[in-house]
């Protein structure tokens, strides 16, 4: 079948074209598959804080691998175009291989690569291959908050070759190398990111050959036309109108509001997010390609879920900042932990679409990921002591999630990170890279938010080092002040708290010492409950006492449930209870 071929000359045209649509999808997933097997760091290998994705000559995304997160599958989409404005299509070669870290080109701080591959058959540009991961370390002050300049957040690579048919570009690889105290994972990953872009073009060309096509132009047009209009029709079913929604976070040095105006019109879903709080003084600002991503995945959450991710979806979903707002951070404000405050919104966003749809989303969430930040040895920063500089050298970033909100007919999952979908890293993998030690990992008892449907869990963790020395952490959490509210009548979920063992409180954002016979202790929140307790059924709460996920005073506090010693159901105290309350 030549794919080249007009529609109308082929009656068979629509089966073709989803034949090769579901193949490109395969070989976006192979690609991104890839990028996991052969990554060097936990956070590519292990937690799967990817990207990958395939494009047309225009830099317009047309599939997008189903593994990676949406902060870097989103601002990725975005990403290509401005490759091609400093490398035309016209000027591509055969072997050229382009990179940068650009906050504001790329995905939206400098500890992620985008990695992007021009694949050629028979000598004539047919596709790019992107693809993104977070890199362990990029230099700088590290990853958190601290820093009050993008300068000082470590080394900054513009839109450059990372290799030609000559081969790579060893003076970028020296300069990294020199710059960042792992030079091995780091350089790693980004032969990493090329390595599966070579296989995704590859593949690509090999499914050229099979289908007999010279170029993905017609395919291209279909996959976004279809899922234009797929999306479209979604939209055309939503209630007309303006839909407002803000909610206050944690911030660094003060709290932030974040506020959004959603208007649902017949060609599309504009959000404005003006009203929303100033840029901050500190590293937890979002260049607009990370809110753009964030914000656009949380409509497609609801609205559109089950239509493929590309330009066609996606153009449909119109986000607006303005400059002087903590959403449109403008270089070179400090980035290193957008996410914190990127991650918020979906739950934004989904509280507008609340407001459209009566009772069809869930309740708020963690949100923000949880992740153990740690480091010692000489690349800690205040090491100052003989004895810190004796100890082994360690840079671990290990991720690990809190609770998601309650699902209209489900309760939230426990330890899972929406949105951005990354897996918890097994605390066998921290403990094999680093001198610490995780005493406790469970789930956090009560910290779901009561509701019919309640909020997903967090988790607690304990960690020491085994070294004798102190190390250092960089807290990057939010919810500590602000948890995630319920919806409908449904609970807040429990905030989230950072101390020491021996009972001091740490602070939720920066970086902290933490000595050498001390224990730090992660307490993750939990995510919003969803409809009135009390309509929750009796056995439910039992079986979650029985658990661990309820204690018996909760059950009786906020379900309203009484038990009897061995944890059944007291129906007479039950109904008593629940009808005096």
């Amino acid at each position: 079948m030549d794919g080249n071929l007009n529609h109308t000359e082929d009656p068979m045209f629509v089966i073709h074209q989803q034949i090769m649509w579901d193949r490109l999808i395969s070989v976006v997933e192979e690609q991104a598959q890839t990028l996991i097997r052969i990554g060097f760091s936990t956070s590519t290998r292990e937690a799967g804080d990817v990207s990958a994705g395939v494009f047309n000559t225009s830099g317009h995304m047309l599939a997008q691998a189903i593994t990676g997160t949406p902060g870097h599958v989103n601002s990725m989409a975005r990403a290509v175009v401005h490759f091609l404005d400093k490398f035309p299509a016209a000027s591509m070669k055969i072997g050229d291989i382009f990179i940068t870290n650009d906050p504001w080109k790329g995905t939206g701080h400098l500890h992620d690569f985008t990695v992007v591959t021009p694949v050629f058959r028979q000598q004539k540009l047919v596709a790019l291959f992107a693809s993104t991961c977070h890199v362990i370390d990029i230099g700088g002050r590290g990853m958190g908050p601290d820093a009050r300049q993008v300068y000082e957040e470590g080394l900054y690579v513009p839109i450059m070759r990372f290799a030609s048919a000559a081969g790579t570009n060893e003076t970028l690889l020296d300069i990294v190398k020199a710059n960042v105290r792992e030079p091995v994972q780091v350089v790693g990953d980004i032969y990493s990111l090329a390595g599966c872009n070579d296989v995704g073009s590859r593949q690509l060309l090999n499914m050229m050959e099979e289908f007999g096509i010279e170029t993905l132009d017609l395919l291209g047009a279909h996959i976004l036309e279809r899922s234009r209009a797929a999306t479209l029709e979604a939209i055309r079913k939503l209630p007309k109108g303006t839909f407002r929604n803000s909610m206050r976070v944690d911030g660094y040095d003060k709290p932030l509001d974040l506020v959004a105006t959603m208007t649902i019109g017949d060609d599309g879903i504009d959000v404005d997010f003006t009203g929303t709080s100033p840029p901050s003084s500190f590293g937890i600002n979002v260049p607009f390609c990370y809110t753009e991503a964030y914000a656009s995945f949380g409509v497609k959450c609801i609205i559109a879920p089950k239509i493929p991710n590309n330009e066609g979806s996606l153009a449909l979903l119109r986000m607006h900042a303005p400059e002087n707002c903590i959403l449109n951070a403008l270089h070179p404000l400090p980035v290193a932990t957008r996410h914190v405050v990127g991650q918020m919104l979906p739950d934004l966003v989904i509280g507008c679409l609340d407001q459209a749809l009566d009772d069809q989303v869930p309740a708020e969430g963690t949100s923000c990921l949880w992740n153990l930040f740690a480091f010692g040895g000489s690349s800690q920063i205040d090491a100052d002591s003989t004895e810190m500089m004796k100890a082994r050298v360690f840079n671990i970033m290990s991720f690990h999630s809190g609770g998601t909100g309650a699902r209209p007919g489900k309760d939230g999952l426990s330890a899972t990170a929406f949105p951005s979908g990354v897996r918890n890293v097994p605390v066998e993998v921290t403990e094999a890279m680093s001198p610490l030690l995780v005493r406790r990992k469970e789930y956090r008892t009560d910290s779901g938010g009561p509701g019919k449907y309640r909020g997903g869990l967090g988790q607690v963790m304990e960690v020491v080092t085994l070294d004798n020395a102190d190390f250092a952490i960089s807290a990057n959490y939010d919810r500590v002040l602000y948890p995630a509210r319920g919806r409908n009548g449904g609970g807040n979920g429990m905030a989230g708290a950072l101390s020491l063992g021996s009972g001091g409180t740490l602070k939720s954002k920066g970086q902290q010492t933490i000595a050498k016979h001390e224990s730090v202790i992660i307490e993750m929140p939990g995510g919003g409950g969803l409809g009135d307790p009390f309509a929750r059924d009796p056995e439910r709460v039992a079986e979650d006492v029985r658990l661990g996920m309820v204690s018996r005073a909760a059950a009786s506090r906020d379900y309203g449930v009484i038990l009897h010693d061995d944890d059944t159901v007291d129906r007479d105290a039950t109904r008593a209870t629940r009808r005096r309350t």
